[in-house]
């Protein structure tokens, strides 16, 4: 803390921006030579489309445009770019896995990722057009499933999310708003990439609208040998939506989401792994109605996630160890009904009510390879209810006040009331003062309650509080963004693995105490060039894996006739690959730089072709130990639109 106040001093008094209007998706309109708009509207902080600068929680957006230019068949790396005090753990050059050695894990201000080796995402919700996408058994996100063929735009929230999304939105919240079609026709696109160690990409998505009806149809096939052995990856995905405008106030629509990847995990360079294979089909489906008449809107909608997964854990030769006899197979499944609506009671007001329920568990056992009886290890099923109110006033034109509660039940842990509060300043020249606090929380997962040897059947919640100070301002006919925020997070009751009577046992006393500034800026400084960067600066009392004391992204964009290029240097410094679990292991941290280049080209109206190289400095680094990054590698393909 004595470091980090004279950093926060600095920032504040060197910069006036960032948390809830960010330039995250400023890149995009500039670069088209478009004044930003100062209202931006998002729907991940307040369920219904709403004005950012009343918002009391901090907000990133990222835009299509900037998805596009990317040509990731992933949305992490983009996010991990774009967004301030976010970190995406990495193994390869393209894939994450599942089990031992997976990456993928997504932290916010050291919230969300794994406090230990071995403990996935869990205080970090994902969600796919606000539907909760975690698995019933092990209660974290399957990174793989973050496919960037879904995305229009991804809004993230940096801070707890809990009074609207419950349980595992303790860190934040990502929040995947899937595509559409704005405009009567049809739209083709078919994408394809090839490069360093015999990777392709596919992407194949079709979109239609006929008066009122809307449909996208997306597949994708991604594949790569890896740069090491045994650590190739294949994947197929395909999304399907399908809308309709039922009148000028009322739509429907249904989709389905279904991915299915192949992953092998080689272990660490020291202690190599075989035939730790890989085989998992994640699926979600959804149907919503919805209504909007102005000053009231909702919805109501119902979303089914489903999951079978089968493993070989593999074994260690060099330790004499013998191939397994058995693998671990598991499925599970969440379901769930969600509504909410929104009216504005009278001027400047918006009054939020909204429940929840969750139904999510499955089972999962060992087969053995001999063709005899599984062996059952576990079959579960917990429920989540929850009702929520959110309360927005405007004050006076230049002051908002927000404040929320959820009561939220948990079928076998109980019940915990979460509130949080906030007050929005709308000061002269485009500047925004925000201040917050608000209580974020999750329970604990099927796995640590029941599964394998640390499991505890007694444990409660994990618990924290963040504060939070934003300022934010536009100038230059919106030609310039930048800012500043700064937050303090106090937590208890974290879950750890310690040793109890001889025995490794999952226990609530872990303690978490984050602090940190995060700063952002975009300038347009002519019709053809943008610039934009961000720093993150973390604090923390009790060191987690995978969130970096210090990030830095610097970008710049050049778009001028049929040329499209895009640059920027990611600097991370201070991340830790270990951390010690009940006074044993070690503190090992890693500091690295890279330098990403991604330029495209327009052949013709209907045909660009696209080259990126990553890691072009060639640095050798690791994210988790033991993993070492690949170096230097280039993809190059074509983009049709038709």
């Amino acid at each position: 803390m004595k470091r980090l106040i004279p950093l926060i001093g600095t920032l504040c008094l060197l910069s006036p921006m960032a948390a809830g209007q960010e330039p995250l998706s400023v890149r995009d309109s500039l670069a088209a030579g478009e004044t930003h708009a100062i209202e931006r509207v998002v729907v991940t902080g307040t369920r219904n489309r709403t004005d950012i600068r009343h918002l009391p929680m901090t907000v990133s957006v990222v835009g299509r445009q900037t998805v596009e230019r990317a040509n990731e068949p992933s949305l992490l790396p983009v996010l991990t770019e774009q967004v301030p005090g976010l970190f995406a753990a990495g193994r390869g050059v393209m894939g994450y896995g599942v089990s031992g050695g997976a990456a993928g894990q997504l932290s916010v201000r050291g919230i969300g990722g794994p406090a230990q080796e071995g403990v996935p995402t869990t205080g970090m919700l994902v969600l796919i057009d606000g539907h909760p996408q975690y698995m019933g058994l092990f209660g974290h996100p399957v990174s793989d499933a973050c496919q960037s063929f879904l995305a229009e735009r991804v809004e993230v929230l940096r801070g707890p999310a809990s009074v609207l999304y419950g349980s595992n939105a303790m860190g934040g919240v990502v929040n995947i708003v899937t595509r559409k079609m704005e405009e009567d026709g049809v739209r083709t696109h078919v994408g394809a990439g090839y490069g360093s160690y015999n990777t392709l990409q596919t992407e194949v998505t079709n979109r239609v609208r006929r008066g009122r009806f809307t449909s996208i149809v997306s597949g994708s096939y991604n594949r790569t040998d890896g740069h090491r052995p045994d650590m190739g990856f294949e994947q197929y995905g395909g999304y399907a939506k399908f809308g309709y405008e039922i009148s000028g106030n009322w739509n429907v629509w249904a989709d389905v989401n279904v991915t299915h990847f192949n992953a092998s995990n080689p272990g660490t360079v020291s202690d190599p792994l075989l035939d730790a294979d890989q085989r998992v089909t994640r699926g979600m489906a959804s149907v919503a109605l919805a209504n909007d008449y102005g000053r009231t809107s909702g919805a109501l909608s119902l979303f089914y996630n489903w999951g079978w997964h089968w493993l070989n854990d593999g074994y260690h030769p060099a330790e004499g160890e013998s191939p397994l006899d058995y693998r671990f197979n598991s499925r599970d499944d969440m379901a769930g009904v969600s509504w909410y609506q929104s009216v504005s009671l009278f001027r400047g007001n918006r009054l939020t009510v909204g429940v929840d329920y969750f139904r999510f568990g499955g089972e999962s056992w060992n087969q053995p390879t001999d063709g005899g009886p599984r062996e059952p290890l576990v079959d579960k099923t917990e429920h989540e209810m929850a009702g929520y109110v959110d309360f927005r006033q405007q004050i006076v034109r230049w002051l908002t006040f927000d404040a929320g509660v959820r009561l939220d039940r948990h079928s076998h842990v109980g019940t915990e009331w979460v509130p949080q509060a906030g007050f929005s300043f709308s000061l002269p020249r485009h500047m925004v003062l925000k201040v917050s606090a608000a209580k974020g929380f999750r329970y604990p997962t099927i796995r640590e309650l029941y599964m394998f040897r640390p499991a505890n059947p007694d444990l409660k919640p994990e618990r924290l509080w963040s504060y939070e100070l934003a300022f934010s301002q536009q100038m230059q006919d919106g030609r310039l963004s930048y800012g500043v925020n700064v937050f303090y997070i106090d937590g208890g009751n974290l879950i750890m693995r310690v040793p109890v009577d001889g025995r490794p046992m999952n226990v609530n006393t872990g303690r978490i105490r984050n602090a940190g500034a995060e700063v952002q800026a975009a300038y347009r400084i002519g019709a053809a060039w943008t610039v934009d960067a961000n720093y993150s600066y973390l604090h923390m009392e009790q060191p987690v894996l995978a969130a970096p004391e210090h990030k830095l992204y610097a970008g710049a964009l050049f778009t001028h006739g049929r040329w499209d290029v895009s640059t920027g240097i990611q600097y991370v410094a201070g991340l830790y690959t270990e951390v010690k679990v009940a006074g044993q292991g070690e503190y090992r941290t890693e500091n690295f730089v890279l330098w990403n280049l991604r330029a495209s080209f327009r052949a013709a109206k209907w045909l660009s072709v696209w080259v990126r190289g990553e890691n072009l400095l060639a640095q050798r680094y690791e994210i988790l130990a033991g993993f070492p990054m690949p170096r230097a590698t280039v993809m190059a393909g074509v983009n049709m639109n038709f």
